[in-house]
């Protein structure tokens, strides 16, 4: 045990197939639907948190991605707040390790605040850590959706489904394993990064004003979604990946043309990003069947699914019409085989100006959260990169 009693975890950004979009309850962060995701290796793409609470720290510090951060964030500080209060409640630790101020540092490897799940793996991972921290035994994904609604689901490994539930208290709103990794280890994915800066509007008001005045959401919420996540569970533990394809991009399409129904209206996605849906659709058309699924986020970047024998020929679709200066264009799992190009030839899609796709990032299902032995605070609880 760290002598410390410092903890680090590390947890997995997860990629909703069927999208969380709109609270009922905005403090306790209650969805008005269940959503479905599938949670992404933590060796391509990860955020890492170690806690340290001492008696002689003088404050509560926190550090992101190696910038001192304001320790006021309401979220973070309702998380440690209830974790605390169980702590108390289950006498879990001694009495005086609650008064203790605590520091957090925390970073990811890939960017914050562009669209990809930043928030849910940070408060996933912070909310394990501490809850480890302080030895409590709860339902974790309840935990990490006070934080962030969509770190609820990165709680587990494989295939997740986060139900809305309908206490007014959120009690039975929480996050369940629908299949773990190994169910289904062909599954892959390619995310395509067409822009890793902070988005104009984020997903928090997006949501916010869309439950206001959009009259989409209201039916999606009420006849689509119920309808559509049962269908894909289905289709996940069945391994039926046409029909999971075909939910996947059809509840993605429904996701922005909400975010147009909204007044004024959010547009997350860019030129790029529909060209990227264009070859997807025009790609699948050339194989006469559904071989890969794009799914988007608030934001432009686009995640594709398909199965790992695809790979090959659909990274090679890729590199054609998306050209990159970059040397590490590609970056994640290992190198990839090479696969006939005769096809490109008669695509019906021109390739686009150089570098419009940033990078792309290969990647594959992943097992869940971790706890690590090697630690982000030094031996006196602060920053290895920082000296004080």
């Amino acid at each position: 045990m760290d002598p410390l009693n410092r903890v680090t975890v590390v947890a997995p950004v997860n990629i909703a197939v069927i999208k969380y979009w709109g609270k009922r309850d905005e403090k306790l962060i209650l969805p008005i639907n269940d959503s479905v995701s599938i949670t992404l290796d933590t060796s391509i793409m990860r955020a890492k948190t170690t806690v340290c609470s001492q008696p002689d720290f003088s404050e509560n510090q926190l550090w992101l991605n190696g910038i001192k951060t304001s320790f006021t964030n309401p979220r973070l500080l309702n998380c440690l707040e209830k974790i605390k209060h169980l702590a108390a409640d289950q006498q879990s630790v001694d009495p005086a390790v609650l008064s203790w101020k605590i520091h957090i540092c925390s970073e990811n490897n890939f960017p914050t605040a562009a669209g990809l799940a930043s928030s849910a793996a940070g408060y996933a991972c912070l909310v394990i850590a501490l809850a480890k921290h302080y030895k409590i035994k709860t339902d974790l994904s309840i935990l990490a959706r006070i934080g962030s609604g969509s770190a609820c689901r990165s709680v587990f490994g494989g295939f997740v489904r986060w139900h809305a539930g309908v206490e007014s208290d959120g009690s039975d709103s929480r996050a369940t394993q629908i299949a773990d990794s190994s169910h289904w280890p062909e599954m892959r994915a390619l995310i395509l990064v067409v822009s890793d800066n902070k988005k104009h509007t984020s997903s928090t008001i997006g949501m916010m004003n869309a439950v206001k005045t959009s009259d989409l959401i209201k039916y999606r919420a009420e006849y689509c979604v119920p309808k559509r996540t049962d269908k894909m569970c289905e289709a996940i533990l069945k391994k039926d990946f046409v029909k999971f394809a075909e939910l996947t991009m059809k509840d993605s399409n429904q996701l922005h043309a909400i975010c147009l129904d909204t007044y004024p209206p959010c547009v997350y996605m860019t030129d790029v990003s529909h060209k990227v849906v264009e070859m997807v659709h025009a790609y699948n058309d050339m194989c006469g069947e559904i071989k890969v699924a794009y799914t988007f986020d608030a934001g432009p970047n686009a995640c594709l699914y398909l199965l790992n024998a695809d790979v090959p020929r659909v990274l090679t679709l890729i590199k054609h019409l998306f050209p990159s200066s970059s040397s590490d264009f590609v970056t994640g799992l290992g190198d990839v085989e090479e696969t006939e190009t005769e096809f490109l030839k008669s695509f019906p899609i021109q390739p686009q100006t150089e570098d419009v796709i940033k990078y792309v990032i290969h990647t594959k299902v992943g097992k869940g959260p971790e706890i690590e032995t090697s630690h982000l605070l030094n031996e006196k609880g602060y920053p290895l990169n920082v000296s004080e």
